[in-house]
């Protein structure tokens, strides 16, 4: 392979925390769309009260997101890395401007056809996610596990940072008469270009970071055929003729079936932690908390909260000590969280507001923490192909489990009527 970096070492060490900060901030933008919705829910709730915007829209984004992320699964060895995540980025830019327009041209009045349309965007949400999380995680699961872990942070902070920008847009217009629209005006202009920044940061900045060139490089020479538009961005020519494309193809790895089969417990650990986490927020803390003191920003405290706690929740495993390595440890732990749904079942009926906070901040800070433990963990000893397709199937589960949560997430209406 021409061109291809050398002394990985010393490029890991001069390049390392460079590359941290682009992938959270790439981490940032996967996100920061849907979460954006979701924070501006209590605007939703008085637009639409009668459609249970909290759970429609996420049950609009779910299939979409699962099943564009199988396809892309199943076909990740043959996809142009590059144009993959470019397109979800784009499709997210595109998205949260028509949120703008869908806003603006109904003149935030609501009713069936906006929600409608609303319901059509948070499936696009679902459909540039899918490109993005899966293609990023895939690219991250073959370099160092601390790029990882700074993605996935990156996607907790989007939570913390809609959350917050939530709190000061809602406190800053609450006193104006269409206060809760402005608002969240202010909030989606902030996004809109946030996801064009993301799409020039993944553009031209990250693939010619000195250490995501080496991985690359290094995956290419392992049989990957996935990085070649980024390396070419890059500057490096990988000079693949159809020759060596099929003698890449033939090389020897592992299949998805055999990938799974050898991880099934991070898998199905993955899954089980969203399905838990998305049967409890958003909708049960939106909807389920009953009448407290702080009123009205009772939900957003919450939602906050367990955002922040999330982002925390990422961080920890930096501590090496309490990184929790051992499979067995980690289903243990992520079946105990089940325990957190008669919790939440009965504080929202008998508890008050302070121990609904913690429990919330709880399962924020087990969500985040379990998530990176997983992915830091599940691709080593593997080539870079099996460590992209890994990621990607890993991504896969966690979605299911996103979807079986907001699914779930219903039942918390039984007894109560519509």
């Amino acid at each position: 392979m021409g061109g291809q970096v050398t002394n990985g070492a010393a490029i890991q060490i001069k390049g390392k925390y460079a590359a941290m900060v682009v992938c959270w901030l790439l981490g940032v933008g996967c996100l920061l769309p849907w979460n954006s919705m979701l924070t501006v829910e209590d605007y939703y709730m008085t637009l639409f009260p009668r459609y249970h915007p909290a759970r429609i829209l996420s049950l609009a984004y779910q299939p979409f997101n699962v099943g564009t992320v199988a396809v892309l699964t199943y076909n990740e060895a043959r996809i142009n890395t590059r144009r993959r995540n470019l397109c979800g980025f784009s499709i997210h830019f595109t998205s949260t401007l028509l949120v703008l327009v869908v806003d603006l041209a109904s003149s935030g009045k609501g009713g069936i056809g906006p929600f409608i349309a609303l319901c059509a965007i948070s499936g696009a949400f679902g459909f540039a996610d899918a490109h993005v999380q899966g293609g990023i995680v895939g690219d991250l699961s073959f370099m160092l596990p601390d790029l990882m872990q700074s993605f996935l942070a990156g996607n907790a902070a989007s939570g913390a940072f809609t959350s917050g920008l939530r709190l000061v847009t809602k406190a800053a217009f609450e006193k104006s008469k269409s206060g809760l629209r402005k608002g969240s005006v202010m909030f989606f202009v902030i996004c809109t270009i946030y996801e064009l920044l993301c799409i020039l940061l993944y553009a031209f900045i990250y693939p010619k970071l000195p250490i995501v060139k080496y991985y690359r490089s290094r995956a290419a020479s392992e049989g990957s055929l996935t990085v070649s538009a980024d390396l070419a961005a890059a500057g490096i020519q990988t000079q693949i003729d159809e020759q060596d494309e099929e003698d890449s193809k033939k090389m020897e790895r592992l299949s998805h079936a055999e990938l799974l089969t050898q991880n099934i417990d991070y898998a199905i650990g993955l899954f089980l932690i969203y399905v838990l986490t998305l049967s409890v927020f958003p909708g049960f803390l939106s909807e389920d908390i009953g009448k407290h003191s702080l009123g009205e920003w009772y939900a957003l405290v919450l939602i906050a909260t367990y955002n922040v706690w999330d982002l925390i929740g990422r961080y920890v495993p930096l501590l090496k000590f309490v990184r929790l390595k051992s499979r067995k440890g980690l289903m243990i732990v992520i079946l105990s969280r089940f325990l957190l749904i008669p919790a939440f079942y009965f504080t929202a009926k008998y508890g008050g507001q302070a121990w609904m906070i913690l429990l919330t901040s709880f399962l924020g800070l087990t969500n985040g923490y379990l998530t990176v433990c997983v992915f830091t963990s599940a691709p080593n000893g593997y080539k870079g192909p099996e460590q992209n397709a890994l990621g990607n199937i890993l991504s896969a589960f966690l979605m299911s489990g996103l979807f079986a949560g907001v699914v779930l997430d219903w039942l918390w209406l039984i007894g109560k009527g519509w």
